[in-house]
């Protein structure tokens, strides 16, 4: 049986200056494999965001493991974390995220250049992929919401990352469009074989997904399809 891609053990994380004294997360465990598409989904305050900070390596868990493609974290030290976003992750958030002082095009090409991989060529073909073609030297202000996630999903998938780490990618969006934005990104992430990970608080989110983790007050409970929250 194949490694999970990623894999948490025992995750705990406190916050020297949460006066509640309750740890972000308690012990959370889970296991992804490759080329899944996960929704990890809870209401706000949960822990996912949390989460996804400690496996991205943008921060350090008080307690527990994260591995990686195989890697332990903690293991790699700050230049390694720092490759692993860099090469092997892809980023899409809820607010874009996008330099506002540079273009669609600029955007999404600064991911290749970080990559070591500056290509003008394939920062158009992934604008293009996204339906933008004729929109690359629009800047952020000159788009619509959906508009500037695309331009983040072709920043995320121009790089061909293994995985994809989507922080709720459409609580800025309508539901329509948040629905379009999903179709696409779930889509280009299966044809690819791109594990992607969803952390999300609208339960459409998690139709769009293999698999569905819920996350309470810091703890992971694994669901299995759609249908357990319509209860």
């Amino acid at each position: 049986m194949a490694e999970p891609v990623i894999r948490v053990i025992d995750l705990w994380k406190d916050y020297a200056d949460d006066l509640t004294n309750a740890p972000a997360l308690r012990g959370s465990s889970l296991e992804i494999s490759a080329g899944e598409v996960v929704a990890l989904f809870g209401k706000s305050g949960s822990g996912k965001s949390t989460l996804f900070n400690l496996i991205a390596g943008l921060d350090h868990p008080t307690k527990g493991r994260i591995e990686v493609e195989g890697q332990d974290l903690e293991l790699l030290g700050e230049k390694g974390r720092t490759n692993l976003r860099r090469f092997r992750l892809g980023f899409v958030f809820q607010f874009f995220n996008l330099l506002p002082t540079l273009t669609a095009f600029e955007n999404v090409f600064l991911s290749l250049e970080l990559a070591a991989k500056p290509d003008a060529a394939v920062a158009r073909d992934a604008l293009k992929e996204v339906g933008l073609a004729g929109k690359e030297h629009r800047y952020p202000n000159e788009l619509s919401g959906g508009e500037q996630q695309r331009v983040a999903i072709a920043r995320a998938i121009v790089k061909r990352p293994s995985i994809i780490l989507a922080d709720e990618p459409t609580g800025n969006l309508d539901t329509a469009t948040g629905n379009q934005i999903l179709d696409l990104l779930t889509h280009r992430c299966r044809e690819s074989g791109t594990t992607l990970v969803m952390a999300t608080h609208a339960s459409f989110t998690c139709r769009y997904a293999d698999r569905i983790l819920r996350m309470v007050d810091g703890i992971v409970v694994e669901e299995t399809s759609g249908e357990v929250l319509a209860r």
